[in-house]
């Protein structure tokens, strides 16, 4: 099925979800000569710990997606406030039409809708709303999912893993958080690929399928 996907797109709440959610995935899709665009909407400059520049995570998700594979203009950073996202979830709607009208994706990835985050249900259900008419995915994050049905998978090799891997480690500024740790990606992934029989696997939630 994900041969006929050419041109995909990521929708990222905050710098780091998307690779969390889907790195493994990014770093195939790319190696399989897909054009992935990531688009990251908040850089938490809020929550930036001292220490750091307030601007950090723009240089550490430029630096991670790359580590990906993703291009650096396939690569859109927004500023909007963390965690009020909601707020200006217009200002969203409208961002996203206009990078449709510009595009012809194919798949687009969001955060799951049982996702309680109210930054990334905001992302989620504006996606929804822009590219309902796109096959749509959504990605897991699971200190944060009451639920999440695996419906897609996705398999990867060892060098996807490591890959996100890779691109985790360039989030300096968040420190040692457990879901950025190299065994909670690898355990995540194995277990995801006994459900399906391989090594390593991300799985999704299907919100929108058009064969």
């Amino acid at each position: 099925m994900f041969e006929s996907f050419k041109n995909i797109l990521v929708l990222a709440p905050h710098t780091d979800d998307g690779e969390l959610g889907l790195g493994g995935t990014i770093s195939r899709f790319i190696s399989e000569g897909k054009k992935v665009t990531y688009v990251a909407f908040s850089t938490a400059e809020e929550s930036v710990p001292e220490g750091f520049p307030k601007d950090i995570l723009k240089t550490e998700v430029r630096n991670a997606t790359a580590a990906l594979g993703v291009l650096p203009e396939n690569l859109i950073i927004h500023s909007y406030q963390v965690r009020k996202l909601n707020y200006v979830r217009q200002e969203i709607l409208e961002d996203l039409i206009k990078l449709k009208r510009a595009n012809s994706f194919d798949l687009v990835f969001i955060p799951s809708l049982h996702d309680i985050h109210q930054d990334h249900s905001t992302i989620a259900q504006e996606g929804l709303r822009a590219f309902k008419n796109t096959t749509i995915l959504g990605y897991e994050l699971i200190w944060n999912n009451l639920q999440f049905n695996t419906q897609c998978f996705v398999k990867l090799e060892e060098k996807h893993v490591e890959a996100k891997i890779s691109a985790l480690k360039e989030y300096h500024s968040q420190g040692k958080r457990d879901y950025l740790s190299d065994d909670f990606i690898r355990s995540l992934a194995r277990a995801r690929g006994v459900q399906v029989g391989c090594e390593f696997a991300e799985a999704f939630e299907v919100v929108r399928l058009f064969l």
